[in-house]
């Protein structure tokens, strides 16, 4: 369970967001939508502990009953993606993997690592280099890579936005399918009316009065 509580985030000028609350259960979707300048991405910045230097925050972010506020990013265990993939160029595909999964008796890290590239419709490209895939294949390791680390949330930063259409929506199933069948609760922040899932609960956020400002 994530669970925010009462956050409020702003500039020397104006407040972004203001007393933002929501539960996001396991498997669950929690969708904020706005403009650009709105104060998407200063939220997840907030939530993972990345916030912009120059920003006021408040309120409170909870995992499972554990406050992680206060916490390092590194000791929060909330995973992100990004719109791009960022895999690591000079490591293969499993090496990707392996590099996310928690320590443990090799043979049995490897085994997980190509079981989720089987998962994945991948099952054979883990001595492949990252720049030799397609762009939906890319984006297919880069989810595999973020749940093997077996974050205890995952925020999901306009990650569908660079692709085309039909494979987008193809991106789109494929992660949100993950993140029920692993129980993540998930925050996803986009502009797109596309991107949001039938059934899943939407927060928007306002545009600001001067957008420059914020560049979220």
């Amino acid at each position: 369970m994530l669970e925010l509580e009462g956050i409020r985030i702003a500039t020397a000028q104006r407040t972004l967001i203001e007393g933002l609350s929501a539960h996001v259960g396991p498997g669950e979707l929690l969708v904020v939508m706005g403009e650009s300048g709105s104060g998407k991405s200063s939220l997840l910045g907030f939530l993972c502990g990345t916030l912009a230097p120059g920003l006021q925050a408040s309120g409170s972010v909870r995992l499972d009953g554990r406050e992680v506020t206060a916490l390092p990013t590194a000791q929060r265990r909330i995973g992100i993606l990004f719109q791009d993939d960022l895999l690591f160029p000079h490591l293969t595909v499993l090496e990707n993997l392996l590099f996310a999964l928690p320590a443990g008796p090799a043979a049995q890290r490897r085994a997980e690592a190509e079981a989720a590239l089987g998962s994945a419709g991948l099952a054979g490209y883990g001595e492949r280099w990252p720049h030799t895939l397609s762009g939906g294949q890319r984006s297919r390791v880069s989810v595999l890579r973020a749940l093997l680390a077996r974050p205890q949330a995952l925020l999901l930063d306009e990650p569908f936005s660079r692709l085309d259409m039909a494979l987008r929506q193809r991106f789109r199933s494929f992660v949100f399918e993950r993140l029920r069948a692993q129980g993540v609760p998930a925050v996803l922040v986009t502009h797109d009316a596309h991107d949001v899932p039938e059934g899943a609960r939407v927060i928007r956020l306002e545009e600001p009065t001067d957008p420059t400002e914020d560049s979220s």
